[in-house]
């Protein structure tokens, strides 16, 4: 048995996540000595991803006995992605042009040829890490990484379906895709404070996402206004209602696709991925987001609805900081050395495709986590560099449920023949 962590109470852990956001703004809005240094540094949204993760490292709060990653991604997520579309500019998200849909599949890209790769390589120091025989063969297990980081955890279930791996050793998979994937979003953070610099090594042309920064920004400021307590309570119940809506709608979408056609009642099929509640979720609130965005409602981004929703992201983006152990890193050297460099080869495709359309960061690291962190991540990341920018890690993470059983299997297709099995 696993020891428990100090803090079990789900009130008093809230509390210690709300404790780290407070000290990580706090901090941060210091602009003279350390602090202004410090930042300078290391970006504020790391650090609200961080401090949730040491917690965790130290054993103080565990994920896995709490219920806030659950509650921050079913009902905060979607309501923030609803504040933050609401004054979204459909056309200017489209102006962004096609190099969005090129780095996000460049990302697939590299996760489907990063993972027969890296067997390769590791097969060189230690075969024993990638060999394995019949329902115990590393490549099985590996297939469902390979779902979770091209589509999500509908698409892992898919893998682990479709390829049978031994349960009793799924954890250890469990266990590299939570450590690296994570990792790679904390570098992935790290690199929103340099993002100018990381532009000019790229030679990208980010002024399409300016425009559309400065277009909203300029919007909000026009209808900017001392914000009364109507305002807040009608901004929640725009952003909660479309809550209930979306959970409404994804129960009855998916449970009308799995009772009336067998494709999606199939863990095995492709589609199987369709029938998840949380894709329709997030599919269907960002969807009210975008067409309140059409109506009178769009005003209230004056009254601050686009903050509210980021600080909804803020407490996502601690929930998941808590699922990261630093420790765990060590737990299982040969499976994380297969990860670490499957997400090196993936980064190194990245680099590679944004160095030659010249794509800026932001399509870079949105681009990856559509693919490695899906809904739930893309949008926090596009966030961490503009509000307005949360619906294009939205509709990004869509493609990913849509392509991520069928990458997932040529991704296994081909580890399995790289493994000699």
């Amino acid at each position: 048995m696993e020891d428990m962590p100090v803090f079990t109470n789900d009130a008093v852990v809230f509390g210690l996540l709300m404790i780290s956001l407070g000290f990580v703004f706090y901090t941060s809005s210091i602009k003279t000595g350390f602090w202004a240094k410090f930042y300078k540094i290391v970006p504020g949204v790391l650090m609200c991803y961080l401090i949730p993760a040491i917690l965790n490292s130290l054993g103080l709060i565990d994920v896995s006995v709490s219920n806030l990653y659950f509650v921050a991604s079913r009902y905060l997520l979607p309501a923030s992605l609803v504040l933050m579309t609401l004054s979204i500019d459909l056309k200017a998200i489209f102006n962004l042009g096609p190099k969005a849909l090129i780095m996000f599949f460049a990302a697939t890209v590299g996760i489907v040829i990063g993972g027969p790769i890296a067997i390769l390589l590791i097969s060189i120091f230690s075969p024993d890490t990638v060999g394995g025989a019949g329902f115990d063969a590393t490549w099985r297990g590996l297939s469902t990484l390979a779902g979770s980081w091209i589509g999500g955890g509908a698409n892992q279930a898919a893998m682990l379906e479709i390829y049978q791996y031994n349960p009793e050793k799924y954890g250890g998979m469990v266990l590299v895709d939570i450590v690296v994937a994570n990792l790679w979003m904390a570098i992935v953070l790290l690199g929103v404070g340099k993002s100018d610099r990381i532009d000019k090594w790229l030679q990208a042309d980010n002024s399409a996402i300016t425009q559309l920064k400065d277009k909203v920004s300029a919007y909000s400021e026009s209808v900017k206004r001392i914000p009364t307590l109507p305002d807040f309570i009608i901004i929640l119940a725009l952003a909660f209602g479309a809550v209930g809506i979306a959970h409404f709608g994804a129960d009855e979408i998916s449970s009308f696709l799995v009772s009336t056609f067998d494709v999606f009642q199939d863990k095995k099929s492709s589609l199987a991925s369709f029938s998840s509640e949380f894709f329709w979720m997030i599919t269907i609130a960002t969807a009210i987001g975008i067409g309140l965005s059409f109506t009178k409602f769009k005003q209230y981004e004056g009254a601050g609805a686009s903050k509210i929703g980021s600080i909804f992201i803020y407490i996502l983006v601690a929930t998941i900081g808590m699922k990261m152990d630093l420790g765990a890193v060590f737990d299982n050297p040969g499976l994380i050395a297969i990860g670490l460099v499957w997400m090196a080869i993936h980064v190194i495709i990245l680099l590679v495709t944004a160095k030659l359309i010249k794509a800026p960061y932001f399509f870079l690291a949105v681009g990856s986590q559509a693919n490695v962190g899906g809904a739930a991540s893309a949008p926090v990341v596009a966030a961490a560099f503009h509000p307005s920018l949360a619906t294009v890690g939205v509709l990004l993470a869509v493609f990913g449920y849509v392509v991520g059983t069928y990458g997932a299997i040529l991704c296994t297709i081909l580890m399995q023949l790289a493994s000699g099995s």
